[in-house]
């Protein structure tokens, strides 16, 4: 691992660079469209909120993805999933895509109960089969229309995409033995998806887990980037984006079912969180029409 790549800051953003926020059913972009901008290398970042594949059609370089170096060739598939570490050097004029997908989408067409969330949990460069280069096509051609259905459409092509790399990465990748950490982290998460609307404390969550809430965020950080309140906060942000975007229910009805008494407090929360109210955010994807189109 390159010891003066380690020594720079972790950036955590949306896209690289950016810090806005992605009101869209996914982000579509070629490789060369932003790598060529930063001289076809992109600096060690993460993403809080977004879940990344990538497919490299021509050209290749090298991913440093969790401390670990990777070399990309063509028809090389990358998963990228919230919070990874992760860092791109291409060969100049590489070709290829990015899909970019909102935690709110993942949320949406990942099923529970079928077990891909923890798979596509671990990033990897994978061997790309010829149907994700087909899905990848479809997905870009339906993102650069305005036709009928296009949210529809973009959600079940999402579906479609992470369940090949999904499989890719039950195939083409051997079982990693899995730390104590690794499994408390995970445990961690599924009490996060229990008690989401009992708003628990850290110390809670610490408790039920049998460690320390010191130990809870120093582990949340490692796994992360991030003390555990903050994705405790992050979950809660994320499942009322989600109602915002996809139900018609009134802001007041949603704090309620969240799991708040005050419909007032529950919006200077999100405001906080976001720097827009929850009104000001359905109004900003409703006149986008990015998720209802």
């Amino acid at each position: 691992m390159d010891t003066a790549q380690t020594a720079l800051p972790v950036l955590s953003c949306n896209l690289f660079g950016e810090a806005g926020d992605l009101p869209d059913v996914v982000h579509c972009e070629t490789i060369e469209v932003r790598s060529k901008l930063h001289g076809w290398e992109l600096t060690p970042h993460r993403h809080a909120r977004l879940h990344q594949v990538l497919l490299i059609e021509s050209g290749g370089g090298r991913a440093t993805m969790e401390g670990h170096g990777l070399a990309l060739a063509p028809q090389t598939l990358i998963n990228v999933p919230m919070g990874s570490v992760h860092a791109f050097t291409f060969v100049p004029d590489t070709q290829g895509w990015v899909v970019t997908l909102a935690a709110e989408v993942i949320d949406e067409v990942l099923d529970p109960s079928e077990g891909l969330r923890p798979v596509l949990a671990r990033p990897a460069v994978l061997s790309a089969g010829p149907m994700a280069s087909v899905i990848m096509r479809q997905i870009f051609d339906e993102h650069a229309g305005r036709r009928f259905a296009r949210a529809q459409i973009l959600r079940s092509l999402s579906g479609v995409l992470l369940g090949e790399v999904a499989r890719r990465l039950s195939t083409d990748e051997p079982a990693r033995p899995k730390t104590t950490d690794n499994t408390i982290f995970r445990r961690f998460e599924a009490l996060l998806e229990e008690h989401l609307i009992d708003h628990w404390s850290v110390t809670d969550y610490a408790k039920a887990l049998s460690i320390t809430p010191t130990h809870l965020s120093r582990m949340t950080r490692a796994a992360i980037g991030q003390p555990a309140t903050r994705l405790i906060e992050e979950r809660m942000i994320r499942e009322a984006r989600r109602n915002l975007v996809y139900t018609n229910l009134p802001v007041s009805k949603i704090a309620y079912a969240l799991g708040y008494n005050d419909p007032a407090y529950f919006s200077r929360v999100f405001s906080q969180a976001t720097g827009m109210s929850p009104r000001e955010f359905r109004m900003r994807v409703e006149a986008q029409g990015a998720f209802h189109a």
